[in-house]
């Protein structure tokens, strides 16, 4: 028997003998009159002969993180959910024999009930000194080891719990997480968008090239698919009339983990009628940098030592163009379409049925370009082949009115003038619904429903995604996107 399962043991013991005496180990009655930072804020201050003059009996609740015995007096730190920690005074003679030989009996890890008032030690600490307690609730298990924490990193992600009581800088990060979804929210609403919902299942995978994960509706005994982008079901909102629309949405991809990609991601999508994606480079700039202010007081910051600068305007890169200057390929092979596919050959890239020219263009710059975009970067001219739902650039019909962002060196944002022309559109579904029947399993699928709601007409419309959980990486200077989602897809244990 493992120390964890013996100490497992040795509770459960504990656990028996408190239900002989009558305590109820998972008791649910009481209500803290403050939480832990409330008192620190608001009383932390407060010299020794103030906290005295209170005469407030404060009700506290939490969990124990540190006991300290002393004979007929123990000191212990309590700590709740927002993340304060307080220290807590209990001596024999105040709270009484019977409540003292439960507050001995106790574990770190339970969480209880204290009343009492606050003083200050003879170090000057703020402390509550405990006039009754109660158990609330008896933890089972042991807390991780005080002095190192939770630091196995699988372990981390699959018992995020722990993470989150162990080591507070996690907690932090998913605080601050909150934040930008918020500031996110409060810019889009200042400027007139509408926050909506769309399905997440779709009886089509639509709005994005990419795997679905396939799901079964029993009662119309209907295939359904989690989706991968919410991109058609806004578009259709622009078509009835909503120019301004946003989604904070969850999408699915069925594809691989890495520290950028999990199956279960979160987006900023919106659309923005009469307007086109030059409109939303600087929209990008003033939103991202709204946010970035707010959160961190300024434009730059260091993320995994490299310092960012967001001062707009941000630099504005075309595509083939850098490939050459920053990724070394001569600028007549990326001219030369054959000569760069025997390229892209050497350098392993892969071409699906349906993927020629405009997919290696792309490929090489995700591993020739991308990763040297520290500062942030648009990326223009983006070939046709790889933008479905683009609008053709009226200067070059083989590119898009397209931009992708790059950030410390990955992909932030990617946004279009929408494609509005039906016909167009369906030219383009009918290529990709061939490169399907051909085995490419990431082709668009042609959805003859949003094609029916296009030919109503759609107005002028660019609309944007943005990776929530690559921005809050950024703002969080966290090295995976499993740090940033509370519950990352992990391969099951053994």
């Amino acid at each position: 028997m493992g120390l964890a399962d013996q100490i497992r043991e040795q509770r459960l013991k504990k656990l028996s003998d408190l239900r002989a005496q009558g305590v109820d180990p998972y008791c649910n009655r009481f209500t803290p009159s403050h939480n832990l930072v409330q008192v620190v804020m608001e009383y932390g201050h407060l010299s020794g002969p103030e906290l005295e003059a209170l005469n407030y009996n404060f009700r506290l609740a939490g969990r124990l993180m540190l006991l300290r015995e002393f004979g007929k007096a123990s000191f212990c730190h309590l700590q709740d959910g927002s993340g304060g920690r307080l220290q807590a005074y209990v001596q024999r003679q105040v709270v009484g024999d019977e409540a003292f030989q439960l507050f001995k009996s106790l574990d770190l890890g339970d969480i209880v009930a204290f009343e009492g008032t606050l003083f200050r030690t003879r170090t000057g600490e703020l402390t509550l000194a405990v006039t009754s307690l109660l158990l609330l609730t008896k933890s089972l298990n042991p807390l991780p080891e005080k002095y190192h924490g939770l630091t196995d990193v699988e372990l981390r992600y699959r018992q995020r719990y722990l993470d989150l009581l162990a080591n507070p800088g996690v907690r932090e990060t998913f605080v601050r997480r909150a934040r930008i979804i918020t500031l996110m929210r409060q810019f889009l609403e200042a400027r007139g968008f509408l926050e909506v919902e769309t399905p997440m299942m779709q009886p089509l995978p639509g709005g994005a090239t990419a795997r679905p994960f396939v799901t079964h509706h029993q009662a119309l005994d209907l295939t359904l698919y989690l989706r991968i982008a919410p991109e058609l079901y806004l578009k259709r909102l622009i078509i009835g009339g909503f120019d301004r629309v946003y989604e904070i949405n969850r999408n699915f991809r069925n594809e691989g983990l890495s520290v950028q990609h999990n199956p279960e991601f979160t987006m900023l999508e919106f659309y923005l009628a009469y307007a086109t994606y030059e409109d939303l480079m600087t929209l990008t700039e003033e939103l991202v940098c709204f946010v970035a202010r707010e959160l961190l007081g300024g434009l730059r910051f260091t993320y995994q030592g490299t310092e960012i600068d967001l001062t707009p305007p941000w630099r504005r890169l075309d595509l083939r163009e850098s490939l050459t200057s920053l990724g070394g390929i001569p600028a007549q092979v990326v001219r030369d379409r054959e000569a760069l596919l025997a390229l892209a050959r050497r350098e392993g890239v892969a071409l699906r049925p349906g993927e020629g020219y405009g997919r290696a263009l792309t490929k090489l710059f995700d591993l020739k370009v991308e990763g040297r975009l520290q500062q942030p970067t648009f990326i223009l001219g983006y070939p046709l082949e790889t933008s479905p739902l683009s609008r053709k650039s009226d200067a070059d019909p083989e590119v898009v009115d397209r931009f992708e962002l790059f950030i410390a060196g990955r992909e932030m944002a990617n946004a279009f003038s929408e494609l509005n022309d039906p016909l167009d559109q369906r030219q383009r579904f009918e290529k990709q619904l061939e490169a399907r029947l051909a085995g490419n399993e990431e082709a668009h699928a042609l959805d003859e429903d949003f094609l029916q709601a296009l030919e109503y007409g759609m107005a002028p419309t660019a609309g944007e995604g943005i990776g929530i959980d690559r921005l809050v990486m950024l703002f969080t200077d966290s090295p995976s996107i499993r740090d940033v989602i509370l519950f990352p897809l992990l391969k099951p244990e053994k």
